[in-house]
């Protein structure tokens, strides 16, 4: 069984979700980009999400986004199946898209974590040797400049969505919003540390490509790669699936994240056996999201997890 996760309004959240056997279905040509756009837009704002920063790879994609209302489990439900079927058209695939297993969820929990996780996503591209530099990627993807004051837009792509239907507007777009916990008039200053350290990781990457004596692949060949080939890259296997980061040298914040985690686990176990035993007055702790959505179960002190 599963631990169980808070979800808790107005965190934010770096998210990762693979496709399956890494197959390059996400190839960074027009009508995926186009996809992947529309059905961001669209899902965040039906679901009162953030989007802060965006990186869409050939064989996954990362995304760092608040989420305002409590709906993250929605959000993504809605956004990553509309994905499924809007590639599964353009693809001609058969089965399933994503990998076995749900998305990565990581909370990010100070600034520094927020700094970290945006450069990271924004560096994907040059980390994995594809481009030198995050801004030549031809993918779905955000800059840091957009922050606090760029948007993305697309038109309604002409697979699998229904113009007649009026759930799906013609054109949406993504705003890039400034995270809640920063302040506009620190905007500036956000915007240069994550450029900063955008910077580092480009420049570790180049030196790694150099050491190795490989070159980038380059943005014309990404973009031509067949979707229905495979990465083939040994890539290490991944031992932790970390729930929160907290940034390089915070051992303190790091200590609080892990005894709230802890205590809202043991916290949630015992109420949900309560109700295994009949208590339907069982009262869980503040986050639990699936016990009330779907079992109507009442979220400490009556304060109940939106629905």
């Amino acid at each position: 069984m599963s631990q169980p996760r808070a979800i808790i309004p107005g965190a934010t959240y770096l998210l990762t979700r693979r496709v399956l056997r890494r197959h390059f279905l996400l190839r960074p040509d027009s009508a995926i980009t186009q996809l992947i756009i529309y059905t961001l837009a669209v899902s965040a704002r039906r679901h009162g999400i953030l989007v802060h920063a965006l990186c869409v790879m050939s064989t996954h994609l990362h995304l760092v986004v608040t989420d305002t209302q409590g709906q993250l489990p929605r959000f993504l439900q809605q956004f990553h199946r509309l994905v499924a079927l809007g590639t599964k058209v353009l693809r001609a695939w058969e089965g399933p898209m994503w990998a076995p297993g749900a998305a990565s969820v990581v909370h990010l929990t100070t600034r520094d974590a927020l700094v970290e996780k945006i450069a990271y996503t924004l560096a994907n591209p040059v980390t994995a040797g594809l481009v030198q530099h995050a801004h030549e990627w031809p993918g779905a993807k955000t800059r840091a400049d957009e922050l606090g004051s760029g948007a993305l837009h697309a038109k309604r792509p002409e697979a699998y969505f229904n113009p007649k239907n009026p759930q799906w507007p013609e054109e949406a777009a993504l705003p890039i919003t400034l995270p809640p916990s920063v302040q506009t008039i620190d905007a500036d200053n956000f915007r240069r540390a994550i450029t900063y350290k955008l910077e580092q990781y480009e420049q570790q990457a180049r030196a790694t490509a150099e050491r190795n004596r490989y070159k980038f692949l380059g943005a014309a060949r990404a973009y031509e790669v067949s979707p229905y080939e495979r990465a083939t890259s040994i890539e290490p296997l991944r031992e932790l699936n970390p729930t929160f980061a907290v940034g390089r040298g915070h051992t303190e914040e790091r200590k609080a994240a892990i005894a709230s985690r802890h205590a809202f686990q043991i916290a949630y176990r015992q109420s949900l056996q309560h109700w295994r035993d009949g208590v339907r007055s069982a009262v869980f702790p503040a986050g639990t999201w699936w016990m009330h959505v779907f079992h109507g179960a009442v979220v400490n002190d009556g304060e109940l997890v939106a629905a």
